[in-house]
């Protein structure tokens, strides 16, 4: 490798984390395996740059030593560290060339050491950190400081509710349920959450205007702190004694961050041209289902599918509110001569989706056979983990064992070839218990988080083994890095039925544009809402302007069925979503288009307006709007009685779709938005095809 010092690139970080003055070993610099250059200061402090651009700039890191008891409740969890002690690796002592990588060595207290190795990754277009930290009795976790510019942004995490730049923020990265309202803090009961608790958190974020991306590159729970306990400094700490690696994206541009993740961790396949049409959720049984279709029909609303959850079975676990039933079999009360009933669809040009999820109840099938079998997590004593669900007692296949997965297997591969169901939604996958047992598993703290994604593997497997041909549909709402290559469409969860900041309508717009950032384009959410209620004619009108506008638009009835506002309340409401089904299906060639473009690059459909407009910082300050592919602006009215709602214009002419009326961007305009006319604008383009709808 040959030598040489930036001056001013040592300095960012030299800025950031200060400067002790101690003279040990020299500067150095390194080029990489793949032309990365590393350039130390006497500190340790480490620039990695490429072509001239600062990728990351680290300092010392530090361990930690804790006894951690961690809780869950109805799939929440709480964390808790007992006699914790920091121990600072803050003693450089040098660094040298090994194997084409540059190794920092550090040295703490009582003999504790870390090295960080820094490499080129094999496609020459990201560079690995890695700290492995010995010599700490009881290590807990280990951290690594990097420098935050005063420009730098933190956007992605997987599905975040709250916001797309998380700058200024400190939350930790688990896979846990989203939480029953969101507005929970310290002491709050588990499943109520707070405003980072998600299904499919992912310890990633990219920085538009850089051209950076940044992965952790761990199954454990991961920790940030993105400049907010010190503005000039962020964290990454990683749990459960395990090295800490970053993965660093070079770019040089966003979408090519976005891609090369995808090169990394995998892309899903394309849906069928069928998925783009409406989905329609329907309860209550067989008749229930084909009434669906007739009204349907009478009332002019295209459709390409129709999703029943309740085919399995249908419980009250609340008076008013329906859930669905455990198993992996026809209810024959509720749906008899099932597999008719899916051919009768089938030959209206209806496709059929139902429901899967992992619990294993007692009192229904598959428990005792799965038990006697030893398919089932277990615990330390090697009996079957039995925990507290929406259902009563349950417990879970143990995916980890290829008997258990072959099990659940033939069930899934049932609904497909002798029940002709297209796909269906493939739910839950947060609830695995740390301490749970797993067949060949290391341990169900670091298997946790890719309990889902191997959940829905097992539907992705007898899809591409029944339908080969790509003719199938299965939705999911949970994961962590990974799920990309295994998931094909993600709904965002469970909101509420409401217009709540914390958990309701508004929650939706960020949710899908942090899901596009990390790799996962094709995204869909319960028109409607879902938990809570009763929700109103108000909340329902605008969930269906949203839902026209996102790549799979697709209904709920929510818990309270029967109370809750649908489609088919009034003549209004029918007339309303029939036209925004139609703008839908307009829309389709567009969605198909761009399908095919994030299949190959996994550029997402729902986009941030950053990627389009890195260089423009009011852009990349937006969490409440987004771009349908690169031109189609879309607004959507969250709040309750707006009729009217600011818009952010980025750069550029852009024509308000109902009205055709030209606007320069740059800039923030105020425009009405009566029930009926959510705020979409395109750029540089009237779009008189959709005003006539």
């Amino acid at each position: 490798m040959r030598a040489g010092l930036v001056v001013t690139a040592v300095a960012l970080v030299t800025a950031a984390c200060g400067d002790d003055g101690a003279s040990s070993p020299p500067p150095a610099a390194y080029v990489l395996g793949r032309g990365t250059t590393v350039e130390v200061d006497r500190a340790g402090r480490a620039v990695v740059h490429r072509d001239g651009r600062v990728l990351i700039a680290s300092a010392a890191p530090l361990a930690r030593t804790f006894t951690e008891r961690v809780e869950m409740q109805v799939g929440g969890f709480t964390f808790r560290r007992l006699n914790e002690e920091t121990v600072a690796l803050d003693r450089y002592v040098g660094s040298e060339e090994r194997e084409a990588s540059a190794v920092l060595r550090f040295e703490g207290p009582g003999g504790a050491r870390a090295e960080v190795t820094v490499a080129d990754e094999p496609s020459g277009e990201a560079t690995r950190l890695r700290v492995e930290v010995t010599g700490v009795e009881g290590l807990g976790s280990v951290a690594l400081p990097f420098a935050c510019g005063p420009d730098d942004a933190f956007l992605g995490f997987g599905a975040q509710y709250d916001a797309t730049d998380q700058r200024g923020e400190a939350f930790p990265l688990w896979v846990s349920e989203q939480g029953i309202g969101r507005n929970g803090g310290p002491g709050a009961l588990p499943w109520v959450g707070d405003a980072h608790t998600t299904y499919f958190p992912m310890p990633w974020w990219i920085d538009p205007a850089r051209g950076v991306g940044v992965l952790v590159d761990t199954t454990s729970r991961v920790l940030v702190d993105l400049c907010k306990t010190d503005p000039e400094l962020a964290w990454v700490e990683v749990e459960h004694g395990v090295p800490l690696e970053l993965v660093v994206f070079h770019g040089p541009g966003a979408y090519d961050v976005i891609r090369q993740l995808g090169d990394a961790v995998g892309r899903p396949p394309k849906p069928p041209s069928w998925a783009w049409r409406p989905w329609i959720a329907v309860q209550g049984g067989r008749e229930a289902v084909l009434a669906e279709a007739d009204a349907l029909d009478a009332a002019g609303v295209p459709y390409g599918a129709l999703w029943a959850q309740d085919w399995s079975g249908r419980r009250e676990f609340a008076p008013g509110s329906f859930g669905v039933a455990y198993q992996w079999v026809a209810d024959d009360t509720l749906y008899p001569d099932f597999a008719e009933m899916v051919s009768t669809l089938h030959g209206r040009g209806v496709r059929y989706l139902g429901y899967a999820n992992p619990f294993v109840i007692p009192e229904l099938a598959h428990f005792d056979a799965m038990r006697d079998q030893g398919l089932l997590i277990e615990t330390a004593a090697g009996e079957p983990y039995l925990f507290a669900s929406l259902n009563g007692d349950s417990s879970m296949p143990d995916t980890a064992d290829p008997e258990a997965r072959a099990y659940v297997k033939g069930y899934l591969r049932d609904m497909v070839e002798t029940l002709g169901m297209d796909g269906w939604m493939s739910d839950f996958g947060e609830w695995l218990p740390t301490d749970a047992r797993l067949d060949g598993a290391e341990d169900g703290f670091l298997y946790h988080n890719v309990y889902a994604t191997e959940w829905h593997r097992l539907s992705r497997e007898v899809m591409d083994e029944a339908r080969p041909d790509g003719d199938w549909v299965v939705f999911s709402r949970s994961g962590w890095t990974g799920e990309q290559s295994v998931a094909q469409i993600v709904w965002i969860g469970d909101q509420e039925a409401d217009f709540s900041e914390t958990d309701g309508l508004p929650t939706v717009v960020p949710a899908m544009v942090n899901l596009g950032l990390s790799g996962v384009p094709f995204v869909t959410h319960d028109v409607g809402g879902f938990s809570g209620g009763p929700r109103t004619k108000e909340v329902f009108l605008r969930w269906t302007e949203l839902g026209a506008f996102t790549p799979v638009m697709r209904t709920h009835e929510g818990l309270m069925r029967e109370a809750n506002w649908d489609w088919d309340e009034d003549d209004e409401t029918i007339a309303h979503f029939a036209r925004f089904a139609r703008i839908h299906e307009a829309l389709i060639p567009e969605i198909e288009a761009l399908a095919e473009q994030a299949a190959e690059t996994g550029a997402p459909l729902v986009r941030h307006l950053a990627l389009e407009h890195p260089d423009d910082p009011e852009s990349r300050a937006v969490s409440d709007q987004y771009l349908l592919g690169p031109d189609l602006l879309v607004a959507p009215v969250v709040e309750e009685g707006a009729t009217s709602r600011e818009v952010y214009l980025p750069p550029g002419t852009w024509f308000h779709v109902w009205t055709g009326e030209a606007h320069e961007g740059g800039r923030r305009i105020t425009v009405d938005a009566p029930i009926g006319s959510p705020p979409v604008f395109s750029r540089g383009a009237d779009r008189e095809d959709l005003r006539g709808i």
